[in-house]
């Protein structure tokens, strides 16, 4: 089973980690309100940097790390990150396979 780490960019510019094993279901939940507390407040949120790791330990692991990072570094990170792998908030994300 794969786990994910991934940060979220929101509206209001501040970013959200988090961790999960289903990456497409856990955005789709945060871009509709129904993720995380935080983001419901300021949506809607971009996907601008997610890595696919092998365990549930080190996917919170460097969800932690990546927590302890000051925003310009997580903004530096999330600039560094491909273009093509985020996801935007209006786009319909495919089903997970």
């Amino acid at each position: 089973m794969p786990y994910f780490c991934y940060m979220l960019e929101c509206r209001d510019g501040s970013y959200y980690c988090g961790w999960t094993t289903n990456l497409d279901n856990r955005i789709q939940a945060h871009m509709v309100g129904k993720g995380a507390r935080y983001t419901r407040s300021r949506l809607p949120v971009l996907l601008v940097y997610f890595e696919e790791l092998n365990s549930r330990a080190e996917a919170m692991r460097r969800e932690w790390e990546l927590k302890q990072e000051d925003h310009e570094s997580k903004q530096n990170l999330a600039r560094s990150f491909n273009e093509d792998d985020r996801k935007q908030p209006d786009k319909k994300l495919p089903d997970a396979e």
